[in-house]
């Protein structure tokens, strides 16, 4: 019996052991999706720029880059498909955020899309954004009535940085802070507020047990071209070189770094941008100080970035964060049709409040380096991002990768890390399902790329594109030739392949039109709006920048 009472007691105690010794469950992390506005593939550090991004770089030598992120193209699209992961006629947002009268595109989101604010809520998390949303101007369709806890930010597609400055003074910056209107206090520089209301929500959510997701959705380094004087004196004379000499500057540090595979094409050079040399010298002047105040824009987010990761450290919720850096669409270039974009009246230099200078086509063209076209154009300038994730212990440091990701991964991607469940139907609304697939494999290391096993689309205002493994068929509206090429070895779209292709023409074509069914796509010309949004690149704005 003495035996036996020991036996009991010993295993008891070990089976003590072993409990306190089995591991708690991981806590789900937290989530920071960082987008910018207007940002050219290579207008980062870490993609091949001069602009100083001390952060990001850091963020990228730490993380993993993908070679190949899709978005689509323009501002509101981009950001139907991010937010809901859904494609942005499914989600209602089909050419911008107006009306059009048809669901595809009525302008804003609809119901069947949820966002990932609503699910992430849903599953726990406080759920935070700063910054644009550009994706329904009713207040029924506003951040806080589609998911998130807190918004700071404006409803719009475009904003002033400043509201009275120095020189002059500009329109009110028009902002919402959680469904009320207030404007930009005075002398406060946009960017620097969005980070500034990020922060202050961390900070208040620190105090309570949930993990956190936080959209900081910067303008910068959308138009008009405004920025702190001290930022744009870090750049004087730096761009005295000219477009042609910095893209090529550009294009070797890509291969450098390995961004730039050397055996891959880079597009033909711009005929429609006038040559550096020919450029008069006062107009050179000009144009420099331009290119000072973008990159001065990207700086300054940058600065920013660098302040969030410091609030990250300070609240020790780093080593449990995900944070993924994109851009909503290529650099802006020309803009085609009868009204091409037109200098507008400045009333203070360029650069601070009331100026509404523009980077145009040929710093454009450095921006989207090495690829073809721009914002909203399907050719590989119009669509791709640099892509940067990090996450402690769970990505591999300096990785990069072909990745080919779109929008439409993200959300299955924050979901997979949440352990969040993506309802079949929500308040008695049949959802969507997500067309896209988690990046999980492809940032734990396990995969190269997306292993989609379906195609990618894209349709906005006419123009079209289909990538289908190496193959991508793409048209300009107003024409509908499709065009083809192999991105395996020509990603800088310089051979059409479509004469003698024929086969995967067809192929890919057909794949397109059922999803165009599919998804509520219609002709464009069956509902173009009299005045086009964003009219597709092509015709430049030829006239020199005009600063009064």
């Amino acid at each position: 019996m003495k035996i036996f009472i020991f036996l009991i007691t010993a295993f008891i105690g070990l089976s003590e052991v072993f409990a306190q010794k089995k591991p708690a469950p991981a806590p789900r992390p937290n989530i920071i999706l960082i987008m910018v506005d207007d940002l050219g593939y290579s207008d980062i550090g870490a993609y091949g720029s001069e602009i100083k991004t001390p952060n990001l770089d850091q963020l990228a030598s730490e993380g993993i880059r993908f070679r190949e992120f899709y978005n689509n193209s323009i501002c509101a699209p981009t950001r139907a498909s991010l937010i809901t992961g859904q494609y942005p006629h499914k989600a209602g947002v089909g050419y911008f955020n107006v009306n059009l009268g048809l669901p595809a595109y009525q302008g804003y989101l609809n119901k069947e899309s949820l966002t990932f604010g609503e699910v992430l809520r849903n599953a726990g998390y406080s759920t935070l954004m700063s910054g644009k949303w550009h994706v329904g101007n009713d207040s029924l369709a506003w951040p806080n009535q589609r998911g998130f806890d807190r918004f700071y930010g404006f409803i719009n597609g475009a904003s002033n940085y400043y509201d009275i400055g120095k020189y002059g003074q500009g329109p009110p910056v028009e902002l919402v802070e959680n469904n009320r209107r207030i404007n930009l206090p005075a002398d406060k520089y946009l960017t620097d507020e969005i980070t500034d209301h990020a922060l202050s929500y961390l900070e208040e959510q620190s105090k309570t047990p949930k993990p956190f997701f936080l959209y900081l959705a910067f303008n910068a380094p959308h138009w008009p071209l405004q920025a702190p004087a001290e930022d744009i004196a870090k750049y004087k004379g730096r761009y005295s070189i000219g477009w042609d000499s910095l893209r090529k500057e550009r294009i070797q540090r890509q291969k450098t770094i390995g961004i730039a595979n050397p055996e891959q094409t880079i597009a033909v050079r711009d005929n429609e941008v006038t040559p550096w040399d020919n450029v008069p010298f006062d107009e050179k002047q000009l144009w420099q100080t331009k290119m000072e105040i973008y990159a001065a824009m990207v700086d300054r987010v940058d600065q920013n970035i660098g302040k969030l990761r410091e609030k990250l450290k300070a609240l020790k919720k780093d080593d449990n964060t995900l944070i993924i850096f994109i851009s909503d669409n290529g650099a802006q270039g020309g803009y085609a049709g009868s009204s091409p974009r037109k200098p507008q009246r400045n009333s203070g230099p360029a650069g601070t409040a009331g100026s509404y200078v523009y980077q145009d086509q040929p710093w454009a063209y450095v921006s989207n380096t090495p690829h073809s076209n721009y914002k909203n154009n399907m050719h590989e300038g119009g669509i791709s991002a640099p892509f940067i994730a990090w996450f402690p212990k769970q990505i591999k440091a300096g990785s990069i990768v072909k990745g080919t990701g779109h929008l439409i991964d993200l959300a299955p991607t924050f979901y997979d890390f949440a352990k969040a469940t993506y309802p079949a139907s929500n308040q008695g609304v049949a959802t969507n399902g997500l067309p896209g697939k988690s990046l999980v494999p492809v940032l734990t290391g396990k995969t190269e790329q997306v292993e989609r096993g379906e195609p990618i689309f894209w349709e906005r205002a006419g123009n079209r594109a289909v990538r289908k493994g190496n193959w991508k068929l793409v048209s300009t509206y107003p024409g509908y030739k499709w065009e083809l090429y192999d991105l395996q070895k020509d990603r800088g779209e310089t051979t059409d392949l479509a004469a003698s292709r024929t086969e995967i023409v067809n192929e890919l074509s057909a794949d397109y039109f059922r999803w165009a069914e599919k998804t509520g796509v219609v002709d464009y010309e069956k509902i173009k709006p009299a005045n086009q949004i964003g009219s597709p690149a092509g015709r430049p704005n030829r006239q020199p920048p005009t600063f009064r």
